[in-house]
Protein backbone atom coordinates (compact mmCIF):
# COMPACT_ATOMS: atom_id res chain seq x y z
CA UNK A 1 0.00 0.00 0.00
CA UNK A 2 2.19 2.37 -1.49
CA UNK A 3 1.65 6.48 -2.18
CA UNK A 4 2.86 7.92 -5.51
CA UNK A 5 3.51 11.42 -5.84
CA UNK A 6 3.36 13.76 -8.88
CA UNK A 7 5.24 17.15 -9.61
CA UNK A 8 3.03 18.52 -12.55
CA UNK A 9 5.28 20.29 -14.85
CA UNK A 10 4.68 21.50 -19.01
CA UNK A 11 7.90 19.80 -20.12
CA UNK A 12 7.95 16.90 -17.18
CA UNK A 13 6.25 14.71 -14.42
CA UNK A 14 8.16 14.32 -11.32
CA UNK A 15 7.53 10.70 -9.81
CA UNK A 16 8.15 9.79 -6.15
CA UNK A 17 7.09 6.96 -4.76
CA UNK A 18 6.94 5.53 -0.86
CA UNK A 19 7.82 2.23 0.47
CA UNK A 20 5.41 0.12 1.55
CA UNK A 21 5.68 1.36 5.56
CA UNK A 22 4.73 5.07 3.97
CA UNK A 23 7.81 5.97 5.73
CA UNK A 24 10.15 6.87 3.15
CA UNK A 25 9.71 8.72 -0.43
CA UNK A 26 12.06 7.62 -3.25
CA UNK A 27 12.07 9.80 -6.23
CA UNK A 28 11.95 7.93 -9.79
CA UNK A 29 12.52 8.47 -13.16
CA UNK A 30 10.43 11.20 -14.61
CA UNK A 31 7.32 10.96 -16.93
CA UNK A 32 8.24 13.42 -19.93
CA UNK A 33 4.92 15.66 -20.75
CA UNK A 34 3.01 14.01 -23.55
CA UNK A 35 -0.29 12.83 -24.54
CA UNK A 36 -2.69 12.42 -21.79
CA UNK A 37 -3.35 8.89 -22.99
CA UNK A 38 0.45 7.98 -22.26
CA UNK A 39 0.35 9.78 -18.76
CA UNK A 40 -2.78 8.28 -17.91
CA UNK A 41 -1.39 4.59 -19.39
CA UNK A 42 2.28 5.16 -17.35
CA UNK A 43 0.24 6.10 -13.93
CA UNK A 44 -2.07 3.05 -14.10
CA UNK A 45 0.94 0.69 -14.22
CA UNK A 46 2.61 2.66 -11.29
CA UNK A 47 -0.52 1.77 -9.51
CA UNK A 48 -1.15 -1.68 -10.79
CA UNK A 49 2.85 -2.91 -10.24
CA UNK A 50 3.42 -1.21 -6.67
CA UNK A 51 -0.11 -1.57 -5.54
CA UNK A 52 -0.38 2.35 -4.91
CA UNK A 53 -3.73 3.37 -2.52
CA UNK A 54 -3.18 7.09 -3.42
CA UNK A 55 -1.59 9.79 -4.86
CA UNK A 56 -0.63 13.10 -3.77
CA UNK A 57 -0.14 16.18 -6.42
CA UNK A 58 1.66 19.64 -5.96
CA UNK A 59 -0.73 21.99 -6.04
CA UNK A 60 1.75 25.49 -6.70
CA UNK A 61 1.01 28.33 -4.63
CA UNK A 62 1.96 32.02 -4.63
CA UNK A 63 3.79 32.44 -1.21
CA UNK A 64 0.77 34.89 -0.17
CA UNK A 65 -1.13 31.63 -0.37
CA UNK A 66 -3.46 32.34 -3.87
CA UNK A 67 -3.30 30.26 -6.96
CA UNK A 68 -1.94 31.40 -10.52
CA UNK A 69 -1.93 29.67 -13.82
CA UNK A 70 0.33 27.00 -12.90
CA UNK A 71 -2.60 26.01 -10.35
CA UNK A 72 -5.40 25.65 -12.98
CA UNK A 73 -2.77 23.66 -14.99
CA UNK A 74 -2.68 21.12 -12.14
CA UNK A 75 -6.16 21.20 -11.09
CA UNK A 76 -6.91 20.54 -15.14
CA UNK A 77 -4.77 17.69 -14.81
CA UNK A 78 -6.13 16.33 -11.61
CA UNK A 79 -9.58 16.46 -13.34
CA UNK A 80 -8.37 14.58 -16.55
CA UNK A 81 -7.36 11.71 -14.29
CA UNK A 82 -10.43 11.45 -12.63
CA UNK A 83 -12.77 11.83 -15.76
CA UNK A 84 -9.99 9.44 -17.32
CA UNK A 85 -11.13 6.60 -14.28
CA UNK A 86 -7.98 6.71 -12.09
CA UNK A 87 -8.50 3.83 -9.69
CA UNK A 88 -7.31 5.72 -6.53
CA UNK A 89 -7.82 8.74 -4.46
CA UNK A 90 -5.40 12.45 -6.02
CA UNK A 91 -4.96 14.25 -3.34
CA UNK A 92 -3.81 17.96 -4.25
CA UNK A 93 -0.95 19.23 -1.37
CA UNK A 94 0.33 22.73 -1.50
CA UNK A 95 3.65 22.47 -2.96
CA UNK A 96 5.53 26.09 -2.14
CA UNK A 97 9.36 25.83 -2.29
CA UNK A 98 9.74 22.02 -2.31
CA UNK A 99 11.57 22.76 -6.08
CA UNK A 100 13.95 25.13 -3.83
CA UNK A 101 14.22 22.40 -1.44
CA UNK A 102 15.03 19.32 -3.78
CA UNK A 103 17.58 22.03 -6.05
CA UNK A 104 19.26 22.81 -2.48
CA UNK A 105 19.16 19.15 -1.85
CA UNK A 106 21.05 18.31 -5.19
CA UNK A 107 23.41 21.00 -5.07
CA UNK A 108 24.72 19.62 -1.52
CA UNK A 109 24.83 16.48 -3.42
CA UNK A 110 27.01 17.89 -5.53
CA UNK A 111 25.06 18.20 -8.44
CA UNK A 112 25.96 21.39 -10.92
CA UNK A 113 22.87 23.20 -12.34
CA UNK A 114 22.89 21.13 -15.87
CA UNK A 115 22.57 18.15 -13.52
CA UNK A 116 19.73 19.29 -11.81
CA UNK A 117 17.72 19.61 -14.78
CA UNK A 118 16.79 16.13 -15.06
CA UNK A 119 16.70 15.09 -11.35
CA UNK A 120 14.76 18.26 -10.10
CA UNK A 121 11.34 17.55 -10.79
CA UNK A 122 11.49 13.83 -9.64
CA UNK A 123 13.41 15.16 -6.02
CA UNK A 124 10.91 17.54 -6.02
CA UNK A 125 8.09 15.00 -5.58
CA UNK A 126 10.22 13.58 -3.13
CA UNK A 127 10.34 16.67 -1.18
CA UNK A 128 6.19 16.62 -1.22
CA UNK A 129 6.12 13.08 -0.65
CA UNK A 130 8.27 12.86 2.69
CA UNK A 131 6.53 15.62 3.79
CA UNK A 132 2.98 14.18 3.36
CA UNK A 133 4.70 11.45 4.90
CA UNK A 134 6.28 12.65 8.10
CA UNK A 135 2.73 15.02 8.71
CA UNK A 136 0.72 11.17 8.98
CA UNK A 137 0.14 9.86 12.42
CA UNK A 138 2.03 6.36 13.20
CA UNK A 139 0.11 3.60 14.03
CA UNK A 140 2.54 1.12 14.97
CA UNK A 141 1.36 -1.67 16.59
CA UNK A 142 2.39 -3.67 19.37
CA UNK A 143 3.29 -0.15 21.07
CA UNK A 144 2.00 0.44 24.69
CA UNK A 145 -0.79 3.06 24.99
CA UNK A 146 -0.08 6.08 26.81
CA UNK A 147 -0.37 5.99 30.79
CA UNK A 148 -3.45 7.79 31.66
CA UNK A 149 -1.91 10.76 33.91
CA UNK A 150 -4.43 9.89 36.59
CA UNK A 151 -3.27 6.76 37.48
Amino acid sequence: MKILALDYGTKRIGVALSDATRTLASPQPYIPNQAFPKIKGIINDWIKRENVTLIVIGLPRNMDGSYGPSAQLVQDFVEKLKAAGVAVPIKPLDERLTTVQASQQLHDAGRNTRQQRELVDSASAAVLLQSYLDSMPLDLPGLPEEADPAE
